[in-house]
C-alpha cells in the first residue's frame, strides 16, 4: 500500500461526548493495547489507527484536527528528552519507542479544520489515490485483513470509491447504500443516502473509504448536506450519478468494530473486544492463523452478536496485537 496516502479525520467536536469532548479530543481517548510482548499499555485511539494503517505499509499521512485538538499534535511530536528521562529511571515502555520511530520513518502533515464542516470538506485537503478513515473507529481485523481486501477489491474493479460496509438491523443513523452483489461480501453501489428516515437497505457505511481523484469533483458539484455539512455520502452518490464505479466491500464474519464516538457504542465496543479477546486466547494457534474470506450474501457483517443488555466486568481491558505476515513489525528509519 506504499502508493496510497492516509487521511485521518479527527476534527469534530465529538457532541456526543459532551462535556468530557470540550477540551480532550474523543479520539485520545485510550484503549489497552497489546503489542506482542508480556505487557499491556494505554494507547490513544487515533495512535492504533496510525500503527495500524502503517503497518499496511503507509508513510504519508495527512490528520484533519480542528479547535481543542491540539493534543493529538503535541501526541504525534517526538519527545527525546522525555524519552531519556523515562530511559534514566528505567521506565521506558518499548511502545513509546516503538511509535516514535514510526512518526519518524513517516510523512505526516496536520491540516487544520477551523470549524467542523464534515467529512466531505476533510477529504478536500488531500490529494489521491488515498485512504480515509475516521479517528473515533477501529476495525479488529486479522493483521491489516481489511485493508488489504479494501485497496485490492479498489484496484480488482478499477473503482472511483470503495467503502467498508456493515449489516446493521436499523440503519437509520447511517449513510445506507444499496447495490448488487458481483461476488460475495462485494456490491457495485447504485445509490448512496446519509442517515435516512426509511433505509432502504441494512448496508450501512463505515468510515474507512478508498478514493481516487474522481471524488474531488464530485465534492465540488454538492453543497452543504444534512447537518448543514459537506457529506462525503452525498458526494458518493454523486459519483453513482456520473457512472463512476463504486464498490462496497462488506466486513468479513470475523472482523469486529470498536467505535467510540458515543458512550452507548464505547460500551459496545467494550463489549465486543472481550468477546474478541476471550476467542483469541482459546482458539487453537492454527485456528487463529487461518485467514477467513468475505462473507456469503446475507451473512452478518461483524462477529457474533453481543446480547443488548449483557453484563460488563468491573475492568475490561480491549485487547489488540499487532501481526503482519512476517510477524511483529518493527519500525524502520
Amino acid at each position: 500500500m506504499r502508493g496510497y496516502a492516509a487521511l485521518i479525520t479527527a476534527g469534530g467536536i465529538g457532541t456526543r461526548l459532551l462535556p468530557f469532548s470540550k477540551e480532550i479530543p474523543k479520539e485520545m481517548l485510550p484503549i489497552i493495547a497489546h503489542d506482542g510482548d508480556d505487557s499491556l499499555e494505554l494507547k490513544p485511539l487515533v495512535q492504533a489507527i496510525f500503527e495500524q494503517l502503517y503497518t499496511a505499509g503507509i508513510r504519508n499521512f495527512y490528520i484533519v484536527v480542528g479547535r481543542g485538538k491540539r493534543a493529538i499534535e503535541d501526541h504525534f511530536s517526538p519527545d527525546p528528552r522525555f524519552l531519556e528521562y523515562l530511559e534514566k529511571k528505567g521506565k521506558l515502555p518499548k511502545g513509546m519507542s516503538d511509535f516514535y520511530e514510526k512518526i519518524k520513518s513517516s510523512n505526516l502533515v496536520f491540516l487544520n479544520q477551523p470549524e467542523p464542516l464534515g467529512f466531505g470538506d476533510a477529504v478536500f485537503l488531500i490529494d489521491g489515490p488515498f485512504i480515509v478513515q475516521a479517528a473515533d473507529t477501529f476495525i479488529l481485523s486479522d493483521g491489516v485483513e481489511y485493508l488489504e481486501r479494501l485497496t485490492g477489491l479498489h484496484r480488482k474493479y478499477r473503482a472511483s470509491a470503495t467503502i467498508l460496509l456493515r449489516e446493521v438491523p436499523q440503519a437509520q443513523d447511517y449513510g445506507v447504500v444499496e447495490g448488487d452483489y458481483v461476488e460475495p461480501g462485494v456490491l457495485k453501489i447504485t445509490s448512496a443516502v446519509e442517515k435516512p428516515e426509511t433505509p432502504r437497505s441494512h448496508h450501512a457505511i463505515m468510515p474507512v473509504y478508498v478514493f481516487g481523484h474522481e471524488i474531488f469533483e464530485a465534492l465540488s458539484k454538492v453543497g452543504p448536506g444534512r447537518g448543514g455539512e459537506l457529506q462525503l455520502t452525498d458526494a458518493i452518490q454523486s459519483l453513482v450519478e456520473a457512472g463512476e464505479r463504486v464498490i462496497g466491500v462488506n466486513l468479513a464474519g470475523d472482523e469486529l468494530i470498536l467505535d467510540l464516538g458515543s458512550p452507548e457504542t464505547m460500551i459496545a465496543a467494550l463489549k465486543l473486544s472481550l468477546q474478541h479477546a476471550d476467542e483469541r486466547s482459546h482458539a487453537e494457534p492454527e485456528l487463529a492463523k487461518t485467514k477467513r474470506g468475505p462473507p456469503r450474501r446475507g451473512e452478518p457483517g461483524i462477529g457474533r452478536n453481543v446480547p443488548e443488555h449483557a453484563s460488563l466486568p468491573t475492568l475490561v481491558p480491549l485487547m489488540i496485537e499487532w501481526r503482519t505476515v512476517h510477524g511483529r513489525e518493527a519500525a524502520s528509519g
